[in-house]
């Protein structure tokens, strides 16, 4: 706060004529017109000798008054020997504050006095805020971290904080946070943030005032400028330069806070995502020992192998191990949305096995339009699961290899799994594939040749559906790569 016309006139020792000395001070200005308020912006001290003040007191008063000086000085022993009356009756009537400057006081001497006030109370401003960034930085330091952070705003503003998400949930607050009036404010700043026009600057915050009630929300959106969540902070009193300063640096200790976590969480999936993979090649033991600089573990076995689409698998615990379309878990999560194939929970040693049943059951669950489809409730899998993987695999390799390659650029394989799934329908099957059904005649006569068997006959129907089943539709020539 500017120094007050009190704290002036103790110090200079002027003599109070009218008015209330309760004013702060923010300038002082030395004018000898009838009429200087064209160069005054309000707040400001004005002296004057009244040199050219004999009259027109009342009008004189009421342009300072309008103006919103801060008071009038009058010095006395030059032009005047005492404060014309005039000028008292009208201060008193107006309310402006009027002083009686002494001769021997020189008004320089009263304009530094100000300013020094005013830089002491600069100095003073700048060195509670860079304490109080000191307190937030600590907090910051803390193992709560934001939410500590949090926590210490709300002290030093004098009044409430939270931390807010981005899609407008509460990650912290103090006990006393007003929040009915923030979620309107976070509307606000993801129109602004979402501008097309680039002459137009996105909401930096945005504030709220209320009688008893100040509201600043501001957004937290680090390097990328997507937002990541917001920060609030009220009070019961307007905020002061030095609390802007402080929202600010909380702001920013936020910001930097979040991109951290980021970070972290981001080279932390690098990590299992190569420990996947490391899993996927057999090496079980490389795999634990590259977690256990992290103080991590992997899944205990039995584990489940998810097979999902990208964003599926971004929506999950970040602490996951994930690649490319596929997931390990002790346990099938809850609420995942999308296509998600389960496989049945294997040791690691057949996690292969795995992985293609849950690439087969993802198929099955985007063939019914979404939702989590696990590879045991399948239709047919009961056989399936009484057969060695390994030996299931190799009879499908040798009983499928003639279709597998034949050069024609029609998949016989897919073709064949068409018409065993229609059960020996042509419309059906050809309706499925895409094709002519006098195309699909022709390719099932290939298929017949190819293999050397009768697909009418019920037993080879059943050994070429156990060698589909084996393997997954969409892999039928990766045997040739």
């Amino acid at each position: 706060m500017p120094p007050s016309l009190q704290t002036v006139v103790r110090r200079m020792r002027l003599r109070p004529l009218a008015g209330s000395l309760d004013r702060p001070v923010r300038w002082v200005a030395v004018s000898e017109l009838e009429d200087p308020t064209p160069f005054l912006e309000g707040g400001e001290l004005v002296l004057t000798t009244g040199m050219r003040l004999t009259s027109g007191f009342s009008a004189y008063v009421g342009r300072l008054v309008e103006r919103g000086v801060a008071g009038l000085g009058f010095g006395v022993g030059l032009t005047h020997d005492d404060v014309p009356a005039e000028l008292v009756e009208a201060a008193m009537a107006a309310g402006l504050p009027l002083l009686e400057v002494p001769r021997e006081t020189p008004f320089i001497a009263i304009g530094k006095t100000v300013s020094e006030l005013l830089a002491a109370e600069q100095y003073d401003e700048i060195s509670r805020a860079f304490a109080a960034q000191g307190r937030l930085t600590r907090a910051a330091l803390r193992p709560e971290g934001t939410h500590a952070v949090i926590d210490r705003l709300a002290k030093e503003v004098g009044g409430w904080a939270a931390l807010i998400g981005e899609s407008g949930e509460v990650a912290h607050a103090t006990p006393d946070a007003r929040l009915d009036t923030v979620l309107p404010a976070l509307d606000r700043l993801r129109r602004g943030s979402h501008r097309q026009e680039p002459a137009e600057r996105p909401l930096s915050s945005v504030a709220l005032s209320s009688p008893g009630e100040h509201v600043i929300v501001q957004p937290l959106s680090g390097t990328s400028r997507r937002i990541r969540g917001f920060f609030a902070v009220g009070a019961p009193h307007p905020f002061s330069p030095v609390a802007h300063t402080v929202v600010n640096a909380a702001g920013s200790l936020l910001t930097l806070a979040l991109e951290q976590g980021r970070s972290q969480l981001a080279a932390e999936r690098g990590v299992r995502t190569a420990v996947l993979t490391l899993l996927l090649a057999g090496e079980v033991e490389r795999a634990r020992a590259a977690l256990a600089p992290m103080g991590g573990r992997l899944p205990a076995e039995p584990v489940t192998v998810l097979a999902a689409d990208g964003e599926t698998l971004e929506a999950m615990d970040p602490r996951t191990f994930t690649t490319e379309g596929l997931a390990l878990v002790e346990e099938v999560p809850p609420g995942l949305e999308g296509p998600v194939g389960v496989s049945s929970p294997v040791p690691y040693g057949e996690l292969d096995s795995a992985i293609e049943q849950a690439g087969r059951a993802l198929e099955a669950a985007r063939k019914a339009e979404g939702g989590t489809v696990r590879f045991a409730d399948l239709a047919g899998q009961g056989l399936l699961a009484l057969l060695d993987p390994a030996a299931a695999h190799a009879f499908s390799s040798a009983l499928l290899a003639p279709l597998n390659e034949y050069g024609s650029r029609a998949d016989l394989v897919e073709s064949l799994r068409a018409y065993l799934g229609a059960n020996g329908h042509w419309d059906a099957a050809a309706q499925r594939l895409g094709v002519h059904r006098h195309t699909l005649r022709y390719r099932m006569k290939r298929v017949s040749e190819l293999l050397g068997r009768d697909l009418d006959d019920p037993g080879v129907r059943a050994e070429l559906w156990i060698a589909l089943s084996s393997c997954p539709p969409g892999n039928s020539r990766s045997s040739r790569s």
